[in-house]
């Protein structure tokens, strides 16, 4: 009987609207089939540590599907038998002519971002034939892992991307006798090359070892020349700390802009040096800026969820901001994972009625995942339960694991460059502001991370309608405030043409800038800075829907940040300047507790 009125309301609530969304099986759940089980999930985490959180299963899967869809195909095996015959034609031609001393042009070309091939030696024989001869397999195999007739796209991108890991690993760069770079360093060291660059291999496997950070410098200590806009914690509970800024300026707009960052990496990405805080400068334009610092989660955190970070991080700072700032409408501004947060907090606010948002800007977000990137290449049930078995034993997807997915994507910059300059030039890493906050990497709480890849990345459930807050499904279309979207050119973690996507999803007052950079640096774009250029779009309430490369051709470049086109949005959807606000306020609960950029921020 108990369980026919349980049925009842489900099928009301199916009704009605009111769908619960499906749980995720999360990384803390209980084994389902007693020591079996656990023995499974034991021994893939174990696992999970070697490979650093890649499924082995994927890996095969993808390989067996490109070689059996090929293997049947014999009009594309003649196709790949024509295409190296043309590459090692064009090869033996250019050997030919270069090595009878006539200048020619090479026949395959590295990509831009690639600064393998920088050095005047591979320009020179035998080291262009070298250089030729990998970039002819690159080529080669590009064509052979491309579409067919019948695979799956995501197999045959998962193949080129597994390709390109095993050839630049084979590249002739990262072998010092084909090396003309460090062949050349050598001679002028007398070896020496060799030794340092041992000693910061040793250096670099002890961190690796032990899981600590390497020392930021002293002239990047943070609080004193990063993250050292002035300001106060005025909150602080289990998942963040809230930091309110001092005023710069004799007056202030009356609204304020609250940060909510990406919990993946630490805040102060936003508060660099103060020449390239966003942060800083937001301060300075008069505007009374909150920003949210992220715990950095341990083992004991594992059960934290999407729904805490929601809840206890950015409705919790507008509590603190409206009981400081009563009345005051504020200007939301989500990076990263954190605009995807935010976009899930502003459509469940407008479905409850909650008007305490004045606008919303999502920087580098995504809130459709099916043109993800790279990182949605491996995300399918066998990686993301090999990832849920991995944190199930640890509490949390670890630094190194996370890393690692990102170095991958660009891997000759990111860790093949690197290696060369450091292990076989000797070379130290120069420390810079933004290679000071990339070293300084954060854990993702089990739960939370498993239903973000499941439900957000994987099932794809924002724009689909599907995903579901306190048991109601939100709509992005309920948003109706202002909204200001931020891609960037040749980010490959939330490509631009996927950011761009919000626009089929929403019916508000849209302003859509694309600018040049990546993930980070183009979002780091302060006034001032050299070679930056902006595309500035304006979708009106309602209007109809442009797609990516119809705008792109279209769009006006225009020369410099695009910091002063956001500072001029928010001015113009903020009211007339007034007094600063109070620092806090203590008869609410919201005393100072100690001097920004608080004590979060400082977890290892």
């Amino acid at each position: 009987m108990a369980k026919s009125a349980k049925k009842v309301r489900s099928d009301r609530m199916r009704e009605t609207g009111r769908v619960t969304q499906k749980a995720p099986v999360t990384a803390s759940a209980p084994p389902v089939n007693g020591r079996s089980r656990t023995l499974d999930r034991t021994a893939a985490a174990a696992l999970g540590r070697l490979t650093l959180g890649v499924s082995p299963h994927a890996i095969f899967d993808a390989w067996t599907d490109w070689a059996l869809h090929l293997a049947r195909s014999p009009g594309r095996q003649l196709e790949l038998a024509e295409h190296a015959a043309d590459n090692a034609f064009r090869l033996m031609r250019f050997g030919a002519e270069s090595l009878a001393g006539r200048e020619v042009e090479p026949p395959f070309k590295p990509h831009a971002y690639d600064r393998r091939w920088q050095h005047k030696g591979w320009r020179k024989a035998p080291f262009s034939l070298l250089q030729q001869a990998f970039l002819a397999h690159h080529d080669w195999w590009e064509k052979a892992s491309s579409d067919q007739r019948g695979l799956k796209r995501q197999t045959s991108q998962r193949t080129a991307f597994m390709v390109r890991q095993a050839l630049d690993w084979l590249s002739p760069s990262n072998f010092p006798p084909l090396n003309p770079e460090i062949l050349e360093t050598t001679r002028k060291t007398g070896g020496r090359n060799f030794v340092d660059g041992f000693s910061h291999f040793v250096e670099d496997m002890a961190r690796a070892v032990t899981q600590t950070h390497a020392p930021i410098p002293p002239e990047f200590a943070l609080g004193e020349h990063l993250a050292c806009t002035p300001g106060e914690v005025i909150y602080r509970n289990e998942i963040m700390e809230l930091i309110q800024y001092h005023p710069q300026t004799e007056s202030v707009h009356p609204e304020p802009v609250l940060i909510v960052p990406a919990w993946i990496m630490k805040y102060y990405i936003l508060d660099l040096s103060p020449d390239n805080s966003l942060i800083n400068w937001l301060v300075g334009q008069g505007h009374t800026v909150f920003a949210i610092s992220w715990v950095n989660p341990g083992a004991d955190q594992a059960e934290l969820s999407l729904e805490d970070y929601r809840k206890r991080g950015i409705l919790a700072a507008l509590d603190a901001i409206e009981a400081i700032m009563p009345g005051r409408r504020v200007h939301a501004n989500g990076y990263c994972l954190g605009g995807t947060l935010l976009a899930i907090a502003a459509a469940t606010m407008a479905r409850d009625g909650d008007e305490r948002l004045a606008s919303a800007t999502l920087m580098a977000a995504q809130v459709d995942f099916a043109e993800a990137g790279e990182l949605l290449l491996f995300l399918d049930e066998s990686q993301i339960a090999f990832l849920e078995d991995l944190m199930w034993a640890q509490g949390y997807l670890d630094r190194p694991q996370m890393a690692f997915a990102f170095a991958a994507i660009r891997s000759e910059d990111l860790i093949h460059t690197r290696n060369v300059r450091r292990y076989l030039l000797g070379l130290k890493d120069m420390p810079s502001d933004i290679r000071v906050w990339n070293g300084d990497t954060t854990r993702m709480p089990a739960r939370m991370h498993s239903e973000y890849l499941r439900g957000i990345f994987l099932e794809n459930r924002i724009s689909a309608g599907r995903f579901a807050v306190e048991g109601r499904v939100i709509a992005l279309k309920d948003i109706r405030v202002p909204v200001f979207v931020v891609a960037t050119e040749t980010d490959h973690i939330a490509p631009w043409r996927s950011v761009y996507k919000t626009q089929l999803f929403t019916h508000c007052d849209l302003h859509f800038v694309l600018t040049r950079g990546g993930h980070n640096v183009g979002i780091l774009s302060e006034p001032g800075h050299p070679r930056r250029h902006y595309r500035l779009g304006h979708r009106p309430p309602d209007a109809r829907y442009m797609d990516a490369d119809t705008w792109l051709a279209q769009a006006e470049l225009h020369e410099g940040s695009w910091w002063p086109e956001y500072g001029r949005w928010l001015a113009a959807h903020s009211g007339e300047r007034t007094c600063p606000p109070a620092m806090g306020a203590p008869e609410q609960g919201y005393a100072s507790l100690c001097a920004a950029p608080g004590t979060y921020i400082f977890q290892t």
